[in-house]
């Protein structure tokens, strides 16, 4: 492989890693500004890659005001992708995690998957959505730092968010780099 080959790769995966890590400004101040009080700086916790089959799927950053994870504070996840995935696909696949993790109410099931299709759009490489957990009124989403939409339910903000954060998670590596471990 080239010097030349080399240093691009090395750029592109620099670039997609620090886009990541970046939440635009607006975002920023209505995060804030929604974690309340004595809350004056947002920065990222850890952030790591989901790969599947060897296929760089999106990078991710996890977002909070405090020092530590604490899954009774607000924090925010950012996927910024590496493809092009559609909406109803992110839908299914949250669905099915959902499921793996113990959620069996197939109401409950119903109803989740028909509001995340109100706040997942398609999404194209180098895109990112957003999802912010406000542990006591449910969690809001972003795409590309405009809101597409609140769901008012802590239960599937926890639940939701468990898909990365949980001790289960299909991806636990990714899971130990968000909470900010090597």
């Amino acid at each position: 492989m080239s010097i030349r080959i080399l240093l691009l790769v090395l750029f592109v995966t620099m670039s997609s890693w620090a886009s990541a890590n970046t939440l635009p400004d607006s975002v920023k101040q209505q995060l804030l500004s929604l974690f309340g009080p004595g809350n004056s700086e947002l920065r990222p916790l850890g952030s790591g890659e989901m790969r599947w089959l060897g296929l760089s799927i999106y990078q991710a950053s996890l977002w909070t005001s405090t020092a530590r994870f604490d899954d009774s504070a607000p924090y925010a996840l950012v996927l910024r992708y590496s493809r092009d995935i559609a909406g109803r696909r992110l839908v299914s696949t949250s669905i099915d995690e959902l499921k793996r993790l113990g959620t069996r109410d197939e109401g409950k099931l119903k109803r989740w998957e028909a509001l995340l299709a109100t706040v997942f759009p398609d999404v194209k490489s180098g895109e990112s959505i957003i999802g912010v957990s406000l542990p006591s009124r449910g969690a809001l989403f972003y795409h590309q730092g405009r809101l597409t939409g609140e769901i008012d339910d802590p239960e599937f903000a926890r639940a939701f968010f468990a898909i990365w954060l949980d001790e289960r998670t299909r991806a636990p590596d990714l899971r130990a780099r968000l909470l900010g471990g090597s």
